[in-house]
């Protein structure tokens, strides 16, 4: 295409379909009287810096770590959240469950999609989906298995149903091999996966190898 086609851009500072189309409808909204373009940007930065499952990792980090924490968050879980996100209520029941060498946890919701997110962030679509909302409850250890996770022979598996007033955290076993660890260090272990009980923590050797890459 010539360089004086008034259709040329410069494809660097491209903006992905998807980006347009949010930008086109923030703009409808904003002209409409919708909504406000300063409380979007707050919306924002709230999932960015307030939010998310990195608040679920700081959560599980510090139960690690700390004995009495790990009491309060598994006695009144919605405390002890709001003691370390320092945000508004997370719901009306929040509710930890640890898992052990003899129980792994595993939460769905039943009836839609329920879930945690101001402690784990957006809910995957897997999460959401027909199947995993259905075989999780009849054939858990093949849902597992379809997640890479295989227990110990013996393990006793736990569902847990979340719902609108009452949503669960998982506190995955602590990695073997972090003794020591800084409550920081831990928290990169820990992955929204986990805390839902369809996943394991990272190893540190898994950990390694990510952050080299």
């Amino acid at each position: 295409m010539p360089a004086n086609d008034p259709h040329t851009h410069d494809h660097g500072s491209e903006l992905s379909e998807m980006q347009l189309r949010v930008k086109a409808l923030e703009t409808i909204l904003t002209e409409k009287g919708y909504v406000e373009p300063a409380a979007l940007d707050q919306i924002i930065e709230n999932v960015e810096t307030r939010i998310g499952p990195h608040i679920g990792a700081r959560v599980v980090a510090r139960a690690w770590v700390d004995p009495e924490f790990k009491r309060r968050l598994l006695t009144d879980a919605t405390e002890a959240v709001n003691s370390v996100a320092e945000f508004d209520p997370v719901g009306a029941h929040l509710i930890a469950v640890e898992n052990t060498p003899q129980t792994h946890n595993v939460v769905v919701c039943t009836l839609c999609s329920c879930y945690p997110w101001p402690v784990l962030g957006l809910p995957p679509v897997w999460y959401k989906s027909a199947p995993y909302r259905s075989r999780t409850v009849i054939d858990p250890k093949g849902v597992l298995a379809d997640f890479g996770v295989s227990l110990p022979p013996g393990t006793d598996i736990r569902i847990w149903d979340s719902t609108a007033e009452t949503r669960f955290l998982v506190v995955p076993i602590r990695p073997d091999g972090t003794e020591g660890w800084s409550e920081e260090a831990l928290a990169a272990l820990v992955t929204r996966d986990s805390m839902v009980g369809t996943g394991l923590p990272k190893s540190p050797e898994e950990n390694k190898a990510g952050a080299a890459r």
